[in-house]
């Protein structure tokens, strides 16, 4: 039997041929400074492998749809399981994925529902009984004498299939005719039918002319229809669009026939059209056809005063990715994209006469057609265009956005030397805006004018995403949406608390599918997401929520003998939740998993049963194995960096004072934005101020959402939609504000760090001014592998080429003309110093600082690569292979190589993802240096290293969620500690202490001395 996972020869990226044994079922944690290699044993060499084995022991067939790994670069591997990656970067932007659905927990609930719900009437309010014939024949000869009308069955509703098998069966039982798709056929006549398409089937079961006399047909006819359709009958109008003009007429009872009228058989409504073969082309979703005036009878759900019907409780009728379900007027998003009026006038300082409507204002081509407008107005409505948006009274910013409402007014024109005028109501900028975007056929004015647009929840459904019918469904008097917009915490309580209030039948048919919900919400909770309410879209979800919502997933599956692979599931975890966290990670492994964590977190390193700390140093100085074996054997290594930060023989130290900040503050006065609970909060600028609390108890939001949103609007004129809030006072001390997240500086293969920084462009200029590109007459276009004339184009300036192996993965070879240089040969004929633009881009960022000393504009950019800790990483490195807090550093970077003006607001979130205890100690150096500047730094933050570093706290809590949303405390590391509600102050508390001892046994140590 295997007991270790044995690695020979790991050489991916700068592993330099590590041989490594790491025991099986075990939790064994990877760590060790930003870029030594983690990443590269764990995901490139030990994942990689083990998924590409069990990929391959599929079949061809298979193969060919899943996404298959590149064979890494190592010798061999032994011992290994079927894997299984958790990683960060696996976020659906879908905005039709939510945590419920991605947990799977909504299929679940939709099934509860339509098994065990109640249909209610919306408008009596009492539960919906199921109607029998005499009531469908009484609603029947209720209409108008003499409507004529079709009586069907639908014995087919949105589903995949060909049908001849059926379709012979219902001719056999004495029908003649179908209406498939929307369009009438006489059942030996009826197309071949796509099995891959989703079709509509009914049956004509009578045609009807209602007069008195046929009560008895009537019912004989709807109970055939019932047993046909399974307690389902539609009564369609027979002149209703696309009914009687798409059916051939002598297939309509008492209908005069005309000779113009086509005999095809083809829908007049456009919902269906005749294809090959007389096959209908279908414009519409299956189960969507539904001609007005429509009649839907059911043996089940029918409200008999209000006519409110439900066809059938089936789970698709819960689901907004289906026809069945989806609210029709937002599709199933819950929200729509409005003209948003902060959007349209983000600057209302601004005039009219400066620009104060952005879309009017930067229309291009500039137009005098809209300035002339607002004249006319201005005229009639005795304002002037000089006065600020502000000041104007909200009448006239009414009537200027959102027109006259049919009063006519004057508008003046001058074209050339002519004057004219119209006399018509004015449509209004946001009417003028939704004009636009009806009309244009313009790709590029969509995207621009969608600018100027923000999500809104939807008027019809309220954002609830799901058809009347489906939320006049309830258990317990509560309809789905409303279960899905709890958290996970009051999600857990309302279903574990559910079963007696069901009747006995309701909890036999819903034991099993309870326990399913509990489980999968109860492993939510374990993880640390109890705050997350189960609508909320993934796309909005950090990197480790995401990842461990997908760890909840994996534990609810129950498997055994699997190898995880996490990546720093930590990410945006407060301390607290730390432990939830570590315990389930636990339960995977003793479940019989190998579950393996790259991690920089002090308790999980505590935790694991196996270390293996990478280093000694980043990048071309790593790739190798320090130390490994438990945590003692670990501590005992001298020249391990992580062991002397876990042993106390290193430390970042406590400040010695606080800064009390320039005597200048920045106010946030009465934030709402999500969970936020009207909350005024002060950050005094020239500080370093953290803002702190458990997950979800609103850091974003005060931050991101609103503090940065606002100053944004303000200082930098960015379209940005301001979390709503009464104001923001302090603004006039700041020139700008940089936000610096952890998105991607490129979502290409070209883009990276050089070109992120401008560097790349000085170094094409460099290149372009030596003596040998002048003789030649080249240009710096000539060193961009970009753009034609210098780069290989047999590669396009890739440097691989890729080949498509349809069921194996694609293979990249390096390129046979350029061999990986990216460049043609004359271009790579110019060199400095005995190097290439190749070379150069090849080089690290540190050894690049040392080869341009003595050219200042790129020695400055790659010296402050080196400063936020990444000198390790390439020049020329692809910006898609760069961790989310390398991407940050980059940026961080970039805007530490401008000139500071000393009135900079910088917000950072979670700048320490992804970093080592050594990598955190060198990026506070840099920030504190910016404080040092007078500028002022906010960081969004659960490192406790950074946070008994900062002036000042702000601490949000005292829960995540809807329990959350509160300043509990602000002040210095100290006052927070003191605080009994933080929890923030109670970790941070021990970690002050231990600051004070160890600086007070170094004074004595320097006294003794």
């Amino acid at each position: 039997m295997l007991t270790h996972i044995q690695v020979r020869g790991a050489r991916e990226h700068n592993l330099k041929g590590v041989d490594v044994d790491l025991p099986r079922d075990k939790l064994i944690v990877i760590t060790g400074l930003s870029g030594s290699g983690k990443s590269s044993l764990a995901f490139d060499t030990i994942y990689a492998e083990g998924q590409r084995r069990y990929v391959e022991s599929l079949s061809a067939y298979a193969r060919q749809f899943l996404e298959l790994m590149q064979k890494p670069d190592v010798d061999h591997i032994e011992g290994l399981s079927p894997a299984i990656s958790i990683e960060q970067k696996t976020t659906s932007r879908n905005p039709r994925s939510t945590v419920a659905t991605v947990t799977e927990i909504y299929d679940y609930m939709r099934l509860l529902w339509a098994r065990v719900g109640i249909p209610y009437s919306p408008v009596t309010g009492e539960p919906i009984a199921a109607q029998q014939v005499s009531q469908m024949v009484d609603r029947v000869m209720a209409l108008p004498e003499g409507t004529r009308a079709y009586l069907l069955a639908p014995v087919v509703r949105g589903r995949k299939g060909e049908y001849r098998k059926e379709l012979a069966e219902w001719q056999k039982g004495g029908f003649t005719r179908v209406r498939i798709d929307g369009v009438f056929y006489d059942i030996e006549d009826a197309p071949a039918l796509d099995k891959k398409y989703k079709h509509d089937i009914e049956v004509v079961v009578d045609r009807i002319v209602v007069r008195e006399g046929i009560e008895s047909r009537l019912a004989d006819s709807f109970e055939q229809a019932l047993k046909l359709a399974d307690g389902l009958a539609y009564v369609d109008p027979a002149d209703a669009a696309g009914a009687p003009k798409s059916v051939r007429p002598e297939l309509v009872e008492g209908l005069p026939s005309s000779s113009g009228e086509e005999k095809t058989g083809r829908a007049s409504t456009g919902s269906a059209q005749t294809g090959v073969g007389g096959q209908p082309e279908r414009k519409l979703v299956a189960g969507e056809y539904a001609p007005p005036g429509r009649i839907t009878f059911s043996e089940r759900f029918a409200c008999p005063v209000s006519g409110f019907t439900i066809p059938e409780i089936e789970p698709r009728l819960f689901s907004f990715n289906a026809p069945q379900g989806a609210c029709p007027a937002c599709d199933g998003l819950g929200e729509k994209l409005i003209f948003d009026e902060m959007l349209v006038v983000p600057n209302e300082t601004l005039s009219l006469k400066k620009g104060a409507i952005v879309p009017w204002a930067k229309s291009q081509p500039p137009s005098p057609y809209y300035m002339q407008v607002l004249a006319s107005l201005a005229r009639e409505f005795d304002f002037s265009l000089e006065t600020p948006w502000n000041e104007l009274s909200p009448q006239v910013q009414r009537t200027i956005l959102h027109g006259t409402e049919g009063r006519a007014v004057t508008l003046r024109f001058i074209d050339g030397r002519k004057s004219y005028e119209v006399k018509k109501p004015f449509e209004g900028v946001i009417g003028n805006l939704n004009r636009r975007l009806l009309q244009t056929e313009s790709a590029w004015m969509r995207e621009e004018l969608g600018k100027y647009q923000s999500a809104q929840p939807c008027e019809t459904c309220g954002g609830a995403r799901l058809k009347p019918e489906a939320l006049a469904v309830k258990i317990a008097g509560e309809h789905i949406s409303h279960a899905t917009r709890m958290s996970v915490v009051d999600a857990l309580a309302w279903f574990t608390s559910l079963p007696p209030q069901l009747s006995p039948q309701q909890r036999a048919i819903a034991e099993r599918i309870l326990k399913e919900i509990v489980e999968r919400l109860g492993f939510l909770n374990n993880v640390g997401l109890d705050y997350l309410n189960l609508d909320r879209t993934s796309g909005t979800l950090s990197g480790g929520e995401s990842q461990r919502i997908r760890l909840a997933s994996q534990i609810g599956s129950g498997l055994s003998g699997v190898l995880y692979v996490l990546d720093e599931p930590s990410i945006g975890l407060h301390q607290r939740d730390n432990d939830m966290l570590l315990a389930t990670l636990k339960r995977l492994r003793d479940l019989g998993n190998t579950v393996i964590v790259v991690e920089h977190d002090e308790d999980a390193i505590r935790t694991a049963d196996y270390i293996v700390d990478m280093g000694p140093g980043a990048g071309v100085h790593g790739g190798e194995i320090v130390a490994q074996g438990d945590l003692a054997e670990l501590l005992s290594h001298e020249n391990s960096v992580t062991a002397d930060y876990l042993a106390g023989r290193r430390e970042i130290e406590v400040p010695a004072k606080r800064r009390k900040g320039n005597g200048k503050k920045l106010t946030v006065h009465g934030a709402r934005a999500n969970n936020l609970r009207n909350v005024t909060a002060s950050i005094p600028l020239g500080t370093f101020t953290c803002i702190t609390g458990v997950s979800g108890s609103g850091k974003s939001s005060f931050t991101i959402d609103t503090l940065y949103a606002g100053a944004a609007r303000a200082l930098n004129g960015a379209r940005l939609v301001c979390g709503p809030c009464e104001r923001i006072t302090g603004l006039e001390h700041l020139d700008k504000v940089i936000d610096i997240d952890q998105s991607p500086i490129g979502r290409t293969p070209r883009s990276n760090p050089a070109t992120y920084t401008g560097a790349f462009t000085q170094i094409r200029d460099w290149f372009a001014g030596l003596p040998e590109s002048q003789a030649r007459g080249y240009k710096p276009g000539r060193f961009s592998f970009n753009v034609k004339g210098g780069r290989c184009e047999a590669c396009q300036g890739d440097g691989v080429l890729k080949i498509e192996m349809h069921f194996l993965p694609d293979v990249y070879v390096t390129c046979d003309v350029c061999h990986g240089a990216r460049y043609n040969r004359e271009t790579l004929e110019v060199k400095f110093k005995g190097k290439s633009i190749a070379d150069v881009l090849d080089m690290t960022v540190e050894d690049a600082a040392e080869f341009f000393k003595a050219v200042p504009g790129i020695r400055d950019k790659m010296a402050m690569l080196v400063e936020v800790g990444l000198g390790y990483i390439k020049v020329g490195q692809q910006a898609t292979t760069l961790s989310g807090g390398e991407a940050q550093r980059v940026k961080l970077a970039k805007e530490l190589s401008r000139r500071s003006t000393g009135q900079t607001l910088y917000i950072l979130d979670e700048p320490t993802t992804g970093l080592h205890f050594e990598d955190v100690r060198k990026l506070l150096e840099v920030l504190h240096a910016l404080v040092e500047q007078g500028n002022s730094v906010v960081v969004i933050e659960h490192n406790l290293d950074v946070i008994k570093t900062a002036d000042r706290i702000i601490d949000l809590g005292p829960e995540g969620g809807v329990k959350g949303g509160e300043v509990l405390v602000t002040g210095t590391p100290e006052t927070v500690a003191a605080e009994p509600r933080s929890y923030t102050g109670a970790y941070l508390k021990p970690l002050l202490e231990r600051g004070r001892q160890s600086a007070g046994a170094e004074k004595e140590a320097v006294a003794a001395e």
